[in-house]
């Protein structure tokens, strides 16, 4: 994969950057299912890069609210074939959407560049030392509990301060473990053991996070916050609202989105970049 000159992996602030999620499981929120074979999800991935993706995130497990945990040897049964098929057919980076290290391992083996993982690096003790031996890109995700509980545990003493302490003391604990400070992107966890109320908050305030000094991803793609404030309890009618939450947080300086709907998302970030970009 390659690197600009300041070894990062894309020069942030020229753009906003699109993180189409390719999701090889039955059961996401969104679009389970639909990209569950090999061959459909080859082909979604490479339709997604050429309306413009400039990442495809690959995940077997679903983190939908409520999702059980698959085996490790399910796991790496969806994503690995997907993971080495895709790279021979993109030229893009290849994220593989997992909390587990030996996921990772063989990820990266198959011909993945970068890890984004829900948990910031607490679910599996060998993340982040596996991530710094393999001297790879790592997203850290702000989440309370697991997916089966993270909906229960939504009360915050100060909402993003508690946010931006943990995901600093994630940054500090994933330098400690040998892990370039360069190579990491925070994510404060759209949907993730928050309410409507406070999923709009963390929007409102994404700014806040700047001063932690590494880029920020966003994923508000089709939550379900969107179809509350919309009235549109079917995902895929979210699109709109998606748009309105994306153009927010590149208003606020969001440095990548992870989105369902490349095509569309990619004419949003490109107008919004016109009007708000100002590095």
């Amino acid at each position: 994969m390659s690197k600009t000159k300041n070894n990062q992996l894309f020069p942030w602030g020229e753009r906003t950057y699109i993180m189409g999620i390719l999701n090889i499981t039955p059961d996401s929120f969104s679009d389970g299912g639909e990209f569950y074979n090999l061959n459909a999800a080859l082909l979604q991935g490479k339709r997604m890069v050429a309306e413009g993706a400039d990442i495809i995130d690959v995940g077997g497990q679903s983190t939908r609210p409520g999702a059980t945990q698959i085996s490790l040897q399910e796991e790496l049964s969806r994503v690995i074939p997907v993971i080495t098929a895709l790279r021979h057919e993109v030229s893009v980076p290849i994220s593989i959407d997992t909390t587990r290290a030996e996921v990772v391992k063989k990820a990266i083996a198959a011909g993945a560049d970068l890890v984004n993982d829900i948990s910031g690096g607490t679910f599996d003790a060998e993340m982040f030392p596996t991530v710094a031996t393999l001297k790879v890109p790592i997203v850290l995700m702000h989440i309370r509990g697991t997916p089966q509980t993270m909906q229960t545990l939504t009360n915050y003493e100060d909402l993003v301060r508690d946010i931006y302490q943990w995901l600093s003391e994630r940054i500090e604990a994933a330098c400690a473990a040998g892990i370039e400070r360069w190579r990491l992107i925070i994510d404060p966890g759209i949907g993730f053991a928050k309410t409507k109320e406070q999923n709009l908050e963390l929007l409102r305030r994404l700014g806040e996070f700047r001063s932690l000094g590494v880029p920020i991803l966003v994923g508000p793609s089709r939550k379900s916050f969107i179809g509350h404030v919309l009235n549109r309890p079917e995902p895929k009618e979210r699109v709109w609202g998606t748009a309105a939450a994306c153009c927010r947080a590149i208003a606020a300086g969001a440095d990548l989105l992870r989105v369902h709907d490349v095509a569309s998302m990619y004419d949003v970030c490109r107008m919004a970049d016109t009007l708000w970009l100002t590095y």
